[in-house]
Formats: C-alpha cells, sequence, structure tokens
C-alpha cells in the first residue's frame, strides 16, 4: 500500500510540474517586433485562435528554444517542448488535428511550420492553431493556409536578430 502511495504522489507531482511551464527568457521591456508580427496576424485573421513565435533569442546559450511572442503574452519564455524543437532544428512542419484531446476546452487544429527569413534559412518555428468552424476543413487547407501565412512574413524578416529589435 505504501507503495502505492509513493508512486501516486510521484505521478501527481510530475504531472503538477509538467503543468507549471519553466521559463528560460525574459522577453524586453518594450514590444519586439515578433510580437507586433503576432498582434497583426491576430488581428487580421479572425479564423486563428492563437500564433506564437518559437526560437533561440540571440545572446541566449546555445539550446535555449523559447516562445518569444505571441498572443498568449502570459506563455512568451516558456521552455519549448520537444517537438517544437525538432521544428527548428529539422526544418519539418507539423500538422496536428488535436483529435481526441480531451483536455482543450475547444477545437482547434495546430499547424507547426519553420519561420524563415528573407533569405530562406530556418530562424525558428511559427504556431499557428485555427479554430475548426470556419472555412478551412482539410489538413491541405490549413497547410496551404499557413504555409502562405508564413512565406508572407519572410520579406519583414532579414535576419533573427530583428524579430527581436523594437517594434515600429
Amino acid at each position: 500500500m505504501r507503495k502505492a502511495a509513493l508512486l501516486i504522489a510521484a505521478f501527481m507531482a510530475t504531472s503538477a510540474m509538467a503543468q507549471d511551464h519553466q521559463k528560460n527568457w525574459t522577453p524586453p521591456a518594450g514590444k519586439i517586433m515578433a510580437q507586433a508580427m503576432s498582434d497583426k496576424i491576430m488581428a487580421t485573421h479572425p479564423e486563428l485562435w492563437s500564433v506564437t513565435f518559437h526560437g533561440t533569442p540571440p545572446g541566449s546559450p546555445e539550446g535555449t528554444y523559447t516562445m518569444f511572442a505571441g498572443s498568449f503574452p502570459e506563455r512568451i519564455g516558456n521552455v519549448d517542448d520537444p517537438d517544437d524543437v525538432d521544428i527548428q532544428k529539422l526544418g519539418i512542419t507539423i500538422l496536428d488535428p488535436r483529435w481526441h484531446r480531451t483536455k482543450d476546452p475547444y477545437k482547434k487544429f495546430v499547424m507547426m511550420l519553420p519561420l524563415r527569413d528573407a533569405a530562406g534559412e530556418n530562424v525558428g518555428e511559427l504556431v499557428l492553431a485555427y479554430k475548426t468552424d470556419g472555412a478551412l476543413k482539410s489538413e491541405a487547407d490549413f497547410y496551404k493556409a499557413s504555409a502562405d501565412l508564413r512565406d508572407g512574413l519572410k520579406s519583414q524578416i532579414p535576419n533573427l536578430a530583428a524579430l527581436f529589435a523594437p517594434a515600429k
């Protein structure tokens, strides 16, 4: 019985830690360019539930992968999950329809794409969460809309450091 109680306590502690996202970066006091881009995307794309920018802030230690801008300011500075790191390191795209996710209070379709600068180099990750009650219905629809949105940002991103410059 004592062993079972210890296992339950360990599980509960692990679950609590998983819910409390650790921070590994603190944003500057003023708004950065990436945050201004996030705000504009949310204002002009009502089909989106959220948008977040992920990457390694300039001057951070190697291996610092974090959310550095987005529509949930309280999450900025959270340590990235392993799938976010894979996208940044490998340049892969993940289409996540969130099938059978009972913990999410709303239905959404999440697109996780490498973020590219004007030269086409990967400089991080862009995560777009779509409302599923809109016109986009298929994985191909979500992919095309996401790639088009991401590619439309490239000309505004000369390099990674520009995303952290003060917003104009």
